[in-house]
């Protein structure tokens, strides 16, 4: 499915999310908040006085580094699927769009047992026999933590050549709450985005946004497995609900953009698929290094 849909709406030599840096010079454009100083064109910013970066030509071999996250938090879902599909469904479009050409792909696979690493091989066929491991591996029981900021750590080691690597999850750790708080996963994100060109995908339920009125109704810790019983039909619970989900949701995103990462989120009600390729195409047009909802 990936296949037939991406094929055709995704041109071009390098079908990485975001080309891996290269050491040739390529076009210069307007410099925007986010790029590295250190690529500023000085003397096209000396002519039009408009600050300029220089763009390189990305490198024709790329290694790119999966970590998916399958803690409990992702066997939930109240739409088209369970989060969890949709972070396998995300990780099948990184691997069909970065595998050509001879680059390579691997992974790091975290749930309740543990971090797993899958090497780096390159070829379609491997990428295939990646992505069946990845959605055969157990689901995690209840009450079994995950580490995702371990998992996303081990991206770092051993040190690589500069390459793409994407963290696929939920982000919903215990301190990923307040805005003041750093993040677990932020600081190992900061450090991997140094290095290679990160995207951070967010897999999202709209039940995690806001609650229906569905009168009395029980909801379980899926990483716990504590039960609490709430009442939807009180409007002034839904809104405070609404708005502390807003509150975690906009902290997530803040501690991505800070560790210098790119973002996208995508929905469990929505089509990923689309959401993917604007995302996609928004990057290679240079619009837009934030969030595509």
């Amino acid at each position: 499915m990936v296949t037939r849909k991406l094929d055709g709406l995704l041109q071009g030599d390098y079908l990485g999310l975001l080309p891996g840096p290269g050491s040739e010079n390529g076009e210069s454009r307007e410099y925007r908040p986010g790029d590295d100083v250190r690529r500023m064109d000085w003397a096209v910013t000396a002519r039009t006085t408009v600050p300029h970066v220089r763009q390189t030509i990305a490198d024709r071999e790329l290694e790119t580094w999966l970590c998916v996250d399958l803690s409990a938090s992702l066997d939930f879902g109240t739409a088209r699927c369970e989060k969890r599909d949709l972070a396998i469904a995300g990780a099948a479009a990184i691997a069909h769009l970065s595998v050509r050409g001879g680059n390579r792909l691997g992974a790091v696979v975290v749930n309740g047992e543990g971090s797993v690493r899958l090497p780096a091989r390159p070829g379609r066929q491997a990428a295939q026999g990646l992505l069946r491991r990845i959605a055969q591996a157990p689901r995690a029981k209840p009450g079994e933590p995950t580490d995702l900021a371990g998992a996303v750590d081990m991206l770092n080691r051993p040190p690589r050549r500069r390459g793409q690597a994407v963290v696929i999850s939920d982000f919903l750790t215990p301190d990923a709450v307040d805005p003041a708080t750093e993040p677990s996963w932020e600081r190992p994100l900061r450090k991997l985005a140094v290095r290679h060109n990160v995207l951070a995908i967010e897999v999202v339920d709209p039940r995690e946004l806001e609650l229906p009125d569905v009168g009395v109704l029980t909801v379980i810790d899926t990483e716990t497995g504590r039960t609490h019983e709430v009442h939807t039909g009180d409007k002034r619970f839904r809104e405070k609900y609404a708005a502390a989900a807003l509150s975690q949701r906009a902290a997530i995103a803040a501690a991505i953009r800070r560790a210098g990462a790119g973002h996208l989120r995508l929905r469990t009600d929505s089509d990923w698929l689309v959401d993917i390729v604007r995302f996609v195409a928004a990057q290679r047009r240079g619009q837009t290094r934030g969030m595509t909802r």
